[in-house]
């Protein structure tokens, strides 16, 4: 079952179609329409499916379900943090990055299997999580984190405010981001951070690829995000932009030219490329330069952001 909606910033109606899109993650059925809103700028996925049937799209394999499994079998090596620490301060991605805080109470919103939760509880922060799929928010809660299955619209206010909010890779798939937004804002306490990352609709790769681009997930992404348009969402939300950091990766940039690869009847190749987001492994650090140099000129294909609360 699918739904049209209009621009949830309350704009009158005076959109123009982007492109048409399938599911190209799972090779699921159905088409899709992207709109952008002339007056102010924020695209979105229309006609969607419904909060009811969306969950279709989200088999039990989807990707991030699996790569945010914490292994507590193999613990890992004192030697091994601190080298892994290391890399992550020379190679800094801007994939996660978050503003400089002392550890107090922490939300995840689309938490997954929960490694982020684990890493920030074995940081000193007092976290909570809430998580679409079940099998994936059993997964986090056997960690013994506190978790919410269902979605954000679902969740129960917590017992004390937040004093950060993090969401990677998870507002586009909001299917109301404005109201989603307000009810964190009514959770965090004054002065409270909110860290996103969100693919960047604005940027190179977009334009290159279009419906084949690697990051755009139709039906699951239902709403594509530039910085502006970001900005006006935290803005009627309760929420003041203060940073805008592009990601230093290029890994949409070979998973989007897998896609057309993959189409021009290079099956092998195209499917290698496909999987560079996941399987990248050493590659994205020698591809890091590269990715600097978009990521100066807001190029790069992903962007992490963070917002305080509006006084």
């Amino acid at each position: 079952m699918l739904e049209h909606i209009s621009c949830p910033l309350g704009c009158s109606k005076n959109d123009e179609v982007v492109l048409t899109g399938h599911d190209l993650l799972h090779d699921l059925p159905g088409e899709f329409t992207v709109v952008k809103c002339r007056t102010c700028g924020l695209m979105r996925t229309t006609p969607r499916p419904t909060p009811e049937t969306i969950g279709f799209y989200y088999p039990d394999d989807y990707g991030p379900y699996l790569g945010t499994q914490v292994n507590q079998a193999k613990p890992t090596s004192r030697i091994k943090e601190l080298l892994k620490s290391l890399v992550k301060r020379v190679f800094n991605f801007n994939t996660q990055r978050l503003p400089s805080l002392a550890p107090g109470r922490m939300l995840e919103v689309g938490c997954a299997s929960g490694a982020f939760l684990h890493q920030m509880a074995n940081q000193g922060w007092q976290v909570q999580g809430i998580e679409f799929s079940e099998k994936a928010a059993q997964a986090a809660a056997q960690l013994g984190y506190r978790v919410h299955a269902g979605p954000l619209e679902t969740a129960p206010p917590p017992d004390a405010p937040f004093d950060l909010i993090v969401g990677w890779m998870v507002l586009e798939h909001l299917h109301d981001p404005v109201g989603g937004l307000q009810k964190l804002r009514e959770w965090a306490r004054p002065g409270a951070w909110l860290a996103l990352s969100v693919p960047n609709a604005r940027s190179l790769e977009f334009r290159l690829f279009k419906e084949k681009w690697y990051a755009l997930q139709v039906p699951t992404h239902l709403h594509h995000f530039t910085p502006e348009s970001m900005g006006r969402v935290l803005q009627a939300s309760g929420w003041a932009l203060k940073k805008v950091h592009h990601q230093r990766v290029l890994s949409n940039l070979f998973a989007s030219a897998g896609y057309v690869l993959r189409d021009k009847g290079y099956a092998k190749l195209g499917q290698k490329l496909i999987e560079f987001p996941e399987r990248g492994g050493r590659w994205s650090y020698a591809l890091y330069p590269l990715a600097w140099l978009f990521s100066v000129f807001g190029q790069t294909g992903r962007m992490t952001v963070w917002a305080r609360v509006s006084e």
